[in-house]
C-alpha cells in the first residue's frame, strides 16, 4: 500500500487512496490505528482516505488515530488539496473540491506550500454554553457538525500543559456536548492575533495545531466582539494559522482557513 505522510502547521496525516476498490474490504478504522500508531506504521494524528465523489475532485474519509471517523479536518483537507494536485487528480488549482462527510469544501493553492480552504460554515453557533464549571463558545462546522468547544483562557495557562489537558480532556467528554467536543484554550496577543491550542477528539490529547478549531475559534472571538474585524491570526504550537470570515444576519460564513502544508515522507507498507 502506498502512502504518503503530510502535516500541516504540525498537524500530521497519512494519505492513502482508497484500499477497498469500491467494495467492503478491510476496516477502515482498523487501518488507521495501524497507520497512525509509530510503532506499526508511519505514525500520524489521522489517516485520510482519498476516494472518488461525484461532482467533486476527490473524495476524503478521515480517521482519527483512536480508529473513530471524522465529519472533516481542516488541516487534513488542505494537505489533501496539495496531495491532489502534485498527483494529477485536479484540474483547477484554484478551484479543488474535496467532498467530506461533513459536507463539500473548496481548497486553492496560494503558493507550492501554502493552501487556502473554504470551510464548512457554521451550523450551531452557542457562545454562552456553561459545561463542567467553565463558560465557552460551541460551534459546530458542517451538517453533521464538527463539534468545538472554545474557551478563552490567562496567557499564564499555557504555563502548565498538564493543568490545561486535563480541562481539555474534562470538556471533551462533558454531556454539554452530546457527541463530545473538540476543545481550544485561546488567549488574546495582539490586535487581530491570537494564542491557542486544541485538545482534539479522537486523539485524545493536543496536537500541534487544529484546522477546523481555528474557525470555530474565529467563529466565536469574532462575533463575540471579544476581537474586532473579520479576520485572525491564530499562532499554534506547530505554526501559524489564519481565518477570515463573512457575516451574515449576525451569523458567520464563508470562513477561509489559510496555513502551510508540507510532504514529510512517501512509502510502501504492508
Amino acid at each position: 500500500m502506498r502512502y504518503t505522510k503530510m502535516h500541516g502547521a504540525g498537524n500530521s496525516f497519512i494519505l492513502i487512496e482508497d484500499p477497498r476498490g469500491g467494495q467492503k474490504g478491510e476496516d477502515l478504522g482498523v487501518l488507521a490505528l495501524r497507520l497512525c500508531d509509530p510503532n506499526s506504521g508511519p505514525g500520524a494524528d489521522g489517516l485520510i482516505v482519498v476516494t472518488r465523489a461525484e461532482g467533486a475532485d476527490m473524495g476524503m474519509l478521515f480517521y482519527n488515530s483512536d480508529g473513530s471517523a471524522g465529519e472533516m479536518c481542516g488541516n487534513g483537507a488542505r494537505c489533501l488539496a496539495r496531495w491532489g494536485l502534485e498527483h494529477g487528480r485536479v484540474r483547477d488549482a484554484q478551484d479543488i473540491r474535496i467532498l467530506a462527510p461533513a459536507g463539500m469544501v473548496r481548497a486553492r493553492r496560494i503558493t507550492e506550500e501554502l493552501y487556502e480552504l473554504r470551510l464548512n460554515d457554521p451550523s450551531v453557533i452557542d457562545l454562552a454554553r456553561e459545561a463542567e464549571g467553565e463558560r465557552c463558545s460551541y460551534v459546530e462546522l458542517g451538517e453533521p457538525g464538527i463539534p468545538h468547544a472554545v474557551v478563552e483562557v490567562d496567557g499564564s495557562a499555557f504555563s502548565d500543559l498538564d493543568a490545561l489537558r486535563e480541562r481539555g480532556r474534562a470538556l471533551r467528554f462533558s454531556p454539554a456536548f452530546p457527541r463530545g467536543a473538540n476543545v481550544s484554550f485561546v488567549c488574546p496577543i495582539g490586535p487581530g492575533r491570537v494564542r491557542a491550542i486544541t485538545y482534539e477528539r479522537g486523539v485524545e490529547d493536543f496536537t500541534l495545531a487544529c484546522g477546523t478549531g481555528c474557525g470555530a475559534i474565529a467563529v466565536s472571538l469574532l462575533l463575540s466582539g471579544a476581537v474586532p474585524g473579520d479576520r485572525l491570526a491564530i499562532e499554534m504550537p506547530g505554526g501559524e494559522l489564519s481565518v477570515s470570515l463573512r457575516r451574515a444576519d449576525g451569523r458567520a460564513c464563508e470562513l477561509l482557513l489559510t496555513g502551510p502544508t508540507a510532504v514529510v515522507e512517501e512509502g510502501e507498507i504492508f
